[in-house]
């Protein structure tokens, strides 16, 4: 696949069919996670995306408070999401809710930090 101008190819992700509505996603040589439709045995596709949007966030979160000389201790990720009703169910909207403990940082750094990550960093979003 030709890589348009402007972008940079990402590793190739391969999804294997384990049985029933389980799958094994991961890059080649990595780590393996488990996805499943049920969302029984791993997460869901929906879930896992719910997932990626709060880790990527988490990620930028830590990373901006670490450069700020305030390292987190602590940091916990809610996130709460509507989906369309009719098919495909997509997402319609979601909310993150940030519980950080990092000593010495203030409200507001904690607060920009995270509107820096959403708004600007997170490549999932």
């Amino acid at each position: 696949m030709a890589t348009p101008p402007g972008t940079l190819a990402h590793a190739p992700i391969e999804v294997e069919w384990v049985g029933g509505s389980q799958f094994e996603a991961a890059r080649p040589g990595a780590p393996r996670i488990r996805i499943d439709g049920n969302a029984q045995s791993g997460p869901s596709p929906f879930d896992a995306l719910l997932a990626a949007l709060a880790t990527c966030a988490a990620i930028d979160v830590v990373s901006i408070l670490k450069k700020q000389r305030t390292p987190v201790e602590a940091l916990r990720v809610r996130i709460e999401a509507q989906r369309r009703e009719e098919t495909p169910r997509r997402l319609a909207a979601a909310v993150l809710h940030f519980t950080i403990g990092a000593p010495g940082t203030t409200a507001a750094q904690a607060e920009r930090a995270v509107e820096l990550s959403i708004t600007r960093y997170c490549s999932v979003r």
